[in-house]
């Protein structure tokens, strides 16, 4: 967990930076195709906390949904997953 807390805030905070910068490029009348081009770099480095962040949710959540044995528990947690990626895949 905190291996992955540490990765996201390094990756959210250079994504911060990415998004000023591409803010800049924008005031300034930069070319639209390089503006375009940074908008997918920051689009690909969500994606990947995301998937972190998912990572850390099954090996952390869910695990902990199936080592417990509570069947309730383990069922909201796999709807939960099967939902939430559902929304950002779809």
């Amino acid at each position: 967990m905190a291996a992955a807390k540490a990765s996201c805030a390094k990756r959210l905070n250079r994504i911060e930076g990415q998004v000023r910068g591409i803010a800049r490029m924008v005031e300034q009348d930069r070319y639209c195709i390089d503006v375009v081009t940074q908008i997918a770099a920051v689009r690909a480095a969500l994606k990947k906390v995301e998937e972190v962040i998912l990572q850390d949710h099954v090996g952390c959540c869910v695990e902990h949904a199936i080592e417990s044995g509570d069947k309730d528990e383990q069922r909201k947690k796999v709807a939960e997953l099967v939902d939430v990626l559902g929304r950002v895949r779809g």
